[in-house]
């Protein structure tokens, strides 16, 4: 994508009324929306979180399915999650959110208890040891999704990469997370939930076109 692309729509995402722009200063000093985003709403349904949203497709096809539900999609980029925003206002999706912002100041963003899921589809595996603390589900980050997640609040990982799966696998095994479902190849598991494979994101498509196998983790983070 040309800067001239970007810039324009970084420009039309300022007028959008669902989208969220916070200053990382102003993150830090404390984020108005924090254990308010039902103000934001206008509802008390529960709050859905997809990190790194790319496109903001999951969100969108969630968030279709569930009205009475409200979904957050989070990414620093903030030209890809345009396309997202801008079909959410077309289709007057009230239920749909998008906010740039790093996922690392997910627990300066909401409140204690105030979300209720999570999905995080297709993240950066980060696989050199050196970018372990960048993993979306290394134990610095369950903590920070554990402190935003109401009492027996779900987080979903799909990946198309087998080593962040079995990172992650490993993990909550090692530090008696549970885990609800677990498998390395969803689209030839007949167990699948039909909800984990009815949504594909453009990417995902491709590398199912291309053989790759897809994986899905369920699982509750306790401490």
């Amino acid at each position: 994508m040309g800067s001239k692309n970007k810039r324009k729509r970084f420009l039309e995402n300022e007028t959008f009324t669902n989208v969220i722009q916070p200053a990382r200063q102003e993150v830090l000093d404390g984020f108005p929306l924090k254990a308010n985003w039902s103000s934001f709403f206008n509802n008390d349904h529960p709050i859905v979180l997809e990190l790194g949203c790319g496109k903001g497709e999951y969100t969108l096809a969630l968030a279709r399915k569930n009205p009475d539900i409200n979904y957050v999609g989070i990414d620093i980029k903030g030209a890809r999650f345009w396309r997202g925003a801008k079909t959410a206002l077309e289709e007057k999706l009230p239920n749909v959110a998008f906010l740039r912002s790093q996922i690392e100041l997910i627990d300066l963003l909401f409140g204690t208890d105030e979300v209720s899921e999570i999905w995080i589809t297709f993240p950066d595996p980060q696989i050199k040891y050196g970018r372990t603390k960048h993993r979306m589900t290394n134990p610095e980050f369950l903590k920070k999704y554990h402190q935003v997640l109401k009492p027996g609040g779900i987080v979903n990982l799909k990946t198309d990469s087998e080593f962040m799966h079995g990172y992650t696998l490993g993990l909550l095994q090692g530090a008696g997370h549970e885990i609800i479902y677990a498998h390395h190849d969803i689209y030839r598991n007949s167990q699948t939930p039909e909800a984990v494979t009815a949504t594909q994101t453009f990417y995902e498509s491709q590398y199912l076109e291309s053989g790759k196998a897809i994986t899905y983790l369920k699982f509750r983070i306790r401490y």
